[in-house]
């Protein structure tokens, strides 16, 4: 049996964890000083600046010869594809719903993951969910159907993420491709269209390169390292700190996406949203309780064999 990590590895372990989740939390701000480009054109942008610098990092880590070895193999290429084309279809919509003052439901959208992982668990790998964890299916598919009967529209943003995050999850663990590759070869699956849109973009006048202030353009620029890095911290936390712990570090992130929406830019939060919302979050808690007892069980069993 592994010995668990040192107490300083997991300190910086949970670090990492936490900051990886603040950064995607907080990062509409970021994306907000960009609004006024097209939400494409930034997933364009960001495929290829995020591209340029996983590969520097791979470089520098002396890793690249790795990409070759899945390049070779047509299943895990394949699976890519896949993977890659979620994850884009992610970053649009969510794009998008920055763009267009919808971060209340982006964060919707992530806060369904966790209770549509066990779905998917059970629905593809046939997993068999414990009592606690149907309840907090229950409590999270009542507050949607609430938000749905109550709300007069179909929260379509937060369906959309959770419908391309979720499945995303699963794809790229099915890929047996680790996290810095496999984030690289997605990128790079996409390049060659990103590279040949902006450039058609940029022919007929139409690109934000080259129109846009010196400072918005340098933001645009650096969009790869924002995208990147807060996964290389993910990726470091990951080895480091229990499944558990990271499943509670997760909702960080749209927490902070949901009080940004609120609190920062004044998007509407009626009593039915509330209400949903409500809904969700005590799906959540049973959902995390469930994690916390079955860690504390396996704790339990592990403690008596050793005593044994």
């Amino acid at each position: 049996m592994a010995s668990p990590a040192p107490h300083p590895e997991r300190l910086r372990g949970l670090l990492a964890g936490a900051g990886s989740f603040v950064f995607w939390g907080g990062v509409a701000v970021y994306w907000k000083q960009l609004g006024h480009v097209d939400p494409l054109e930034l997933v364009l942008h960001r495929t290829v600046w995020s591209a340029v610098f996983l590969l520097a990092v791979l470089g520098l880590r002396g890793q690249l010869t790795g990409l070759w070895r899945v390049l070779h193999n047509r299943r895990q290429m394949g699976t890519l594809v896949l993977s890659g084309s979620l994850l884009m279809g992610n970053w649009l919509v969510f794009l998008w719903a920055v763009e267009q003052g919808r971060l209340i439901e982006t964060s919707l959208g992530y806060f369904l993951v966790p209770l549509c992982h066990v779905v998917l668990g059970y629905c593809l790998l046939g997993e068999r969910p414990r009592r606690l964890q149907w309840a907090a299916i229950g409590a999270g598919a009542l507050g949607v159907g609430w938000l749905l009967w109550r709300g007069g529209a179909v929260p379509w943003v937060a369906l959309l993420l959770v419908g391309t995050w979720a499945p995303y999850g699963y794809v790229r663990k099915r890929a047996g491709v680790g996290a810095l590759d496999g984030l690289c070869l997605e990128t790079l699956l996409f390049v060659p269209l990103a590279v040949a849109w902006l450039g058609w973009l940029a022919a007929t006048g139409r690109g934000a390169l080259g129109h846009l202030s010196g400072y918005d353009t340098v933001l645009l620029l650096c969009s790869g390292w924002i995208t990147a890095v807060p996964l290389l911290w993910f990726g470091y936390a990951a080895a480091r700190i229990a499944l558990v712990t990271l499943g509670f570090l997760q909702y960080i992130s749209p927490s902070l996406q949901f009080l940004l929406g609120w609190l920062a830019y004044g998007e509407v939060l009626d009593p039915v949203r509330l209400q949903g919302f409500t809904g969700i979050w005590i799906g959540l808690g049973l959902y995390s309780l469930d994690g916390v007892l079955v860690q504390a069980r396996n704790r339990g069993r592990r403690t008596a064999t050793d005593s044994a």
